[in-house]
Parts: structure tokens; C-alpha cells; sequence
């Protein structure tokens, strides 16, 4: 059974919400609303913990496409399973992405952990199906990926945290997370700068951050085409470019490993 959950009011920043360990058994539909302190409230439907409501933030349309019922419905079964081999142009099976996230991740009983722009939450359910007695709290925008998150949760029988909120203000106080994921986010994130900023805060100094993203290619016609898709709202980065963004934003790189353009990186406090 999960423990209860304490977050930050998006409103007022010293201020706390508890939200019921009841929320996380997605075996059971639990609906409600919490509140903080100074009184701001927040509605709970089908488990979700909505802190956005129609509050919509800036997005690009690769992000709004996340929006979709059938984005959220096809994503992980139709695209991401298959995704890695044809981005890297080689066999590179889905269960060699958790075989590093685990490895790198490296969860343990009773720690903290956050999926950052989770779409169907594939690393949390994952993270939460190794180590049982962790916590994982799996965040998006998109509620119709949530729902989609929710579904497929239900479905393993992994209990977990889903929250719906703006990776720019995190809903968390200082170094609340003992390890944090972010898996194929960081290219559509309009302002990726200030979203590392808000991971490096509420990631404790001994924790450690997956990071799946997607790099500029070699091939002049693969580059023609992420060229076409930075119209849509995704960014490329070189590695080098990447890496320093991720030290300005205060971390470290302390692993790396990158097939075709899919680079997989580990990175922890600077």
C-alpha cells in the first residue's frame, strides 16, 4: 500500500497538499479533492490528480498532438515499442531501453520516484513493477495520456501516483526525489532549460536522472528531416550541444550511450 503524498501548491509555494494514498491504488477508482493550506483546491477524477484543469500552458504542436485520444491510445503499443530501432537504424528492442534504465536508475525500497512528461508512464510502471515498495509519482500535461497511463497501470497491477501538471513548476518541494526519468520528452519541451532547472530542484544531491532523448543525425537526409520536424516544435541537439545544457542546468553527465540518434544519458547533481 502506498503512503500518502505531499506536494506543493502550485499557487503558493510553502504551502502543502496531501494527497490520499488512495489515489495511487488504480485497482479502484478514487475520486475527490484536495486542497492546501491557503485554500486552493484540486480536483481528483479516475485517480488523476488534475492541477492544470483548464489552466492549458504554452505548447508546441508536437506537444498538443499529445492531447489526442488516438496520440495517446497508439503511442506506446503502435510507436514507442518499435520506435528505438527505427530511429537508431538497427534492432534495438524496447527491453533494452529498461534493461539501462534500471541499471542506471538503480531504484530502491522505499525511495522516491518522478516520471517527467510520462505519456503512458512506461517508465514509471516499469520502475514500479521491479522494486514494489518504492514510491513513483508519473507526471504529464496530457490528460488523455494519463487516462491511457491510468488504463495500462490497472491493467499490470501497478499502483502509482498520476499527476497531471506543468514539468516547468514542478508541484514538489526541494530534493523530494530520490531518482528521476525522462523518457523522449526533452526534444518537445518548449522551454527545456527551465524544465531542467525544476528536475535539478527536487532531485536530491545523491540522486540520479535517466534521460532518453533524440540527437542531430550525421546523414545530410535525416537531418533534411528533423529539419522539417523542429516546424512542428521538436529540437535537436547535437550531444555536445545537449550535454552543456545539462551542465547549465546543474548536472552531471556520469554515463552515456547513444545509438543512431537516440542518446540515452545518466545524469546526476553537478
Amino acid at each position: 500500500m502506498s503512503m500518502s503524498l505531499e506536494i506543493r501548491s502550485p499557487k503558493y509555494e510553502r504551502a502543502a497538499i496531501t494527497i490520499p494514498a488512495e489515489a495511487a491504488n488504480l485497482q479502484k477508482r478514487f475520486n475527490g479533492t484536495v486542497c492546501s493550506s491557503k485554500g486552493d483546491e484540486y480536483v481528483i477524477r479516475n485517480n488523476i490528480i488534475d492541477l492544470l484543469e483548464d489552466d492549458i500552458p504554452e505548447m508546441s504542436w508536437a506537444q498538443s498532438s499529445n492531447h489526442w485520444k488516438v496520440t495517446a491510445a497508439l503511442y506506446e503499443d503502435i510507436w514507442r515499442k518499435r520506435s528505438l530501432s527505427i530511429l537508431s537504424g538497427e534492432d534495438f528492442p524496447i527491453q533494452k531501453e529498461q534493461e539501462l534504465l534500471m541499471s542506471w536508475l538503480n531504484p530502491q525500497s522505499h525511495h522516491k520516484y518522478l516520471d517527467i512528461g510520462c505519456s503512458t508512464a512506461l517508465y514509471g510502471r516499469l520502475i514500479k513493477k521491479e522494486v514494489t515498495d518504492c514510491e513513483v509519482v508519473s507526471l504529464d500535461f496530457s490528460h488523455q495520456m494519463l487516462e491511457e497511463a491510468r488504463i495500462k497501470s490497472e491493467v499490470e497491477g501497478v499502483d502509482q501516483y498520476l499527476l497531471r501538471a506543468d514539468a516547468r513548476h514542478l508541484p514538489f518541494f526541494s530534493a523530494t526525489f530520490d531518482g528521476l526519468a525522462m523518457g523522449g520528452t526533452l526534444n518537445e519541451l518548449t522551454d527545456p532549460a527551465r524544465v531542467l532547472y525544476e528536475a535539478r530542484r527536487v532531485i536530491k544531491k545523491d540522486g540520479a536522472f535517466f534521460m532518453m532523448h533524440l540527437i542531430k543525425a550525421d546523414a545530410w537526409y535525416v537531418r533534411l528531416l528533423q529539419e522539417s520536424a523542429e516546424f512542428g516544435g521538436i529540437t535537436f541537439w547535437s550531444t555536445e550541444e545537449s550535454n552543456e545544457l545539462f551542465e547549465q542546468t546543474g548536472f552531471r553527465v556520469a554515463d552515456q550511450f547513444s545509438k543512431g540518434i537516440v542518446c540515452f544519458t545518466k545524469l546526476i547533481p553537478a
